[in-house]
C-alpha cells in the first residue's frame, strides 16, 4: 500500500477544512474515504500528513488527486477533463522500436504555472507511478520535457548503443549510452532500471526535429529539455510495453496536473503516427458508463432496505462516479466513470465504492444464511499426520523458501539448463528469488549448508508445495505437494534414507511389490545428474513418483558440503 506525504497548510487550503481540525477528525475523514492517516510528522518546520493509499487508486497518489477526491466526497461538483483542439504536436514511431519498447503516447500541458510544491508533487507522482503501476518502469515509463526548448514533430526511434551520445539529466558532459548505463549500474536508485534495456541490440530514443535527444526511455531524460519552475509548456511522453498501463499512466499524469494550466483541466492531445500507417490521438481521457443492479449491491454489502437505489446513486457520486438511477422494466444504476478512475473494472468495484461511501461501520453484522462445517483438505490432513511420524523417526522438519535462484534448481543440481517446468519471476528483487522451486531438495541442501557445523548426522525433511508449469490451468501453473528428506553424515547414510522411505510407505499402507507390478511400491535403478551412481526411481502402482540416492560430488561441491548426503523426494498427491 503506497504512502504519500501531504503538507498540512496546503492540504487545509485546498480542501477548505478548518485549521482547528483535530487528528481524530482527520482520521475519521480519511477513513470515510477508504484511506488511513498513518502518521503526522514534522519535516523542516512543516507538518506532514502520511496517508496510506489503496494500491489501485492511482488518482490519489498525489496531493492534487487526494484533495480533489475529498472535495468531491464533500459534494463539490467534479471537474471535467477535456481535450482542447486538434493536435499541434506529433510523434512519429519508427519500426525499429517494435523489438524494444513498441508503445508511445503523448500529451501537452499549455501555460502551466509551477510552484516549488507543485513541481515536487509532479516529480513525486512520476516516481510512484513508476514503482507501482509501471512495475519499476518495465511496463511503462514517463518522460517530461520543456516544450519551448525542443521542436516537433518528434520521432520515436531505436538506435545502436554506440551511436547514442547526449547530455543526460543532471550531467554536465556528453556521454554515450554504454557509458551512461555503466555509470547508472553503480547508482543505488538507477541501477534497478538498467537491465530493462541493457541487453537489447538497440535502445529507444525520443528525438525532436533537430535530432536533439529528449530521452532514453526508460532510463533517463536529456538535460536539454529538462523541466524547471520556469517551464510554461510541458510535453509528457510515456513509452511502454503494455498499452493499458501506458494509457493509465498518461491519463493520470495529465488529469492530476492540468489544474495548473491557464485553463484548468484542458489538455492538448498529441498525434502518434506508427510505421504501419496507424494513427492514434493521445491521451484518450475516456469517460464510460457502467450499469449496475441496485439489488446486487444491496445483497453483496448487506445494506438495509431503507437504503434506496437513489441513495446508492448519491453515494457513488460522492466517490467521483457521477451516477443516476433510472427506472424502466429493470431498475438500474448508471454510473459515469471519469478517466481518473481506471480502477473501476467491474460492477463489484462500484459496489465497493457504495460500501465505502455508506461507511463500513454502519453495516449490521449478520449470520450467513447457510451453515457449513469446515474440515481440512485431505492432502493437508495426510501431511500433518505424516510430519509427526517422520519427526518420530529422528528427522528434523525444515521450512524453506518457495522461491529460489536459477542456479539452485539448475546448475547446482547438475542440470545444463533450467528445468522446462520451472515458473520464473519476471522482475525478481534479488538473485536469490528468481524462480519457483520445482523440488524441495535444493532448499534442504541449502539448509544443511547453513547448519553443517552442527554435530553429525544431520537428518532433515520437508513436506511442502512445489510449483510447476501446467497449461491446462487458468494460471498456467499448479502446486504439487512433495516430501523430501536427507541425511548428512560422515558416510553416505543411504540405508537411513531407504529405511525412512520404507517407513513412510508403511504409514501410508502401501506394501512393497515386485518391479513392474501395480500392487504397491518398488524402486528401480535410475539416473539423474543430481545423484551419483547409487540412484533409484521410486514407483507407486507402476507410476514414477520420485527419486532417491546418494548426492553427486559436484552437487555437494556446488552447495559447499564436504560430507556425503543421501536423499529422496516423492510426490504425495497420488497417495490420496
Amino acid at each position: 500500500m503506497p504512502t504519500i506525504g501531504v503538507e498540512k497548510e496546503d492540504f487545509l487550503r485546498r480542501t477548505g477544512i478548518a485549521k482547528s481540525v483535530t487528528q481524530l477528525e482527520l482520521e475519521h475523514l480519511f477513513f470515510d474515504l477508504g484511506l488511513e492517516l498513518d502518521d503526522i510528522e514534522e519535516e523542516n518546520g512543516k507538518t506532514i500528513f502520511k496517508v496510506d493509499i489503496p494500491a489501485n487508486r492511482y488518482d490519489i497518489l498525489c496531493i492534487e488527486g487526494l484533495c480533489r477526491a475529498i472535495n468531491i466526497f464533500n459534494n463539490k461538483t467534479p471537474d471535467k477533463y477535456t481535450l482542447e483542439g486538434s493536435p499541434f504536436e506529433k510523434i512519429i514511431v519508427e519500426e525499429s522500436t517494435a523489438a524494444v519498447r513498441p508503445i508511445v503516447m503523448g500529451a501537452v500541458l499549455r501555460n502551466v504555472t509551477f510552484t516549488e510544491a507543485s513541481y515536487e508533487s509532479f516529480i513525486d507522482l512520476q516516481d510512484k507511478l513508476h514503482q507501482n503501476l509501471a512495475r519499476q518502469r518495465t511496463l511503462s515509463s514517463i518522460g517530461t520535457h520543456d516544450l519551448d526548448t525542443v521542436k516537433g514533430p518528434f520521432r520515436y526511434v531505436a538506435r545502436k548503443p554506440e551511436d547514442i551520445k547526449f547530455v543526460a539529466l543532471k550531467q554536465e558532459k556528453e556521454m554515450s549510452a554504454p557509458q551512461l548505463l555503466e555509470m547508472y549500474e553503480k547508482d543505488s536508485f538507477m541501477k534497478q532500471y538498467v537491465p530493462i534495456i541493457k541487453e537489447k541490440e538497440r535502445y529507444p530514443l525520443i528525438l525532436d526535429s533537430n535530432e536533439t535527444i529528449c530521452s532514453l526511455p526508460p532510463i533517463i531524460n536529456g538535460e536539454h529539455s529538462k523541466i524547471t519552475l520556469a517551464t510554461k509548456n510541458v510535453l509528457i511522453e510515456v513509452t511502454g510495453t503494455d498499452w493499458a498501463k501506458t494509457n493509465i499512466v498518461l491519463d493520470t499524469m495529465v488529469t492530476m496536473f492540468s489544474e495548473y494550466c491557464a485553463v484548468p483541466f484542458k489538455i492538448e492531445p498529441v498525434e502518434v503516427e506508427y510505421y504501419s500507417g496507424k494513427k492514434e490521438i493521445t491521451p484518450s481521457l475516456k469517460y464510460w458508463e457502467e450499469c449496475v443492479d441496485p439489488e446486487y449491491i444491496r445483497r453483496q454489502i448487506g445494506l438495509p432496505q431503507d437504503v434506496t437505489a437513489e441513495t446508492m446513486a448519491k453515494l457513488l457520486s460522492r466517490m467521483g462516479l457521477v451516477s443516476s438511477y433510472i427506472r424502466y422494466e429493470n431498475e438500474k444504476i448508471i454510473s459515469r466513470i471519469p478517466p481518473t478512475r481506471h480502477d473501476i473494472l467491474h460492477p463489484c468495484d462500484i459496489m465497493e465504492d457504495v460500501a465505502v461511501a455508506y461507511d463500513f461501520n454502519k453495516l449490521v453484522m449478520t449470520m450467513p444464511p447457510t451453515n457449513t462445517v469446515a474440515k481440512q483438505l485431505p492432502i493437508n490432513k495426510l501431511c500433518d499426520l505424516l510430519r509427526v511420524d517422520v519427526a518420530a523417526a529422528g528427522f528434523c522438519e525444515a521450512l524453506t523458501f518457495a522461491l529460489v535462484s536459477r542456479a539452485d534448481i539448475g546448475e547446482k543440481m547438475g542440470f545444463d539448463k533450467l528445468p522446462a517446468e520451472a515458473v520464473t519471476v519476471s522482475n525478481p528483487k534479488t538473485a536469490e528469488f528468481q524462480v519457483c522451486r520445482t523440488g524441495l531438495l535444493p532448499g534442504l541442501l541449502k539448509t544443511t549448508q547453513a547448519n553443517r557445523k552442527l554435530p553429525l548426522p544431520l537428518k532433515l525433511f520437508e513436506v511442502s508445495d512445489v510449483v510447476l508449469k501446467d497449461n491446462s490451468t487458468h494460471t498456467g501453473c499448479r502446486n504439487e505437494r512433495h516430501m523430501s528428506a536427507l541425511c548428512y553424515s560422515n558416510t553416505s547414510g543411504f540405508e537411513v534414507i531407504h529405511g525412512l522411505l520404507d517407513r513412510v510407505m508403511e504409514l501410508l499402507e502401501v506394501p512393497p511389490c515386485e518391479a513392474g507390478s501395480a500392487d504397491g511400491y518398488y524402486i528401480k535403478k535410475g539416473s539423474s545428474p543430481t545423484y551419483f551412481q547409487v540412484c533409484a526411481d521410486i514407483y507407486l502402482w507402476n507410476e514414477k513418483v520420485g527419486q532417491m540416492g546418494v548426492i553427486h560430488p559436484n552437487t555437494l561441491k556446488a552447495f559447499d558440503l564436504p560430507n556425503p548426503v543421501s536423499a529422496f523426494e516423492i510426490n504425495l498427491e497420488p497417495f490420496l
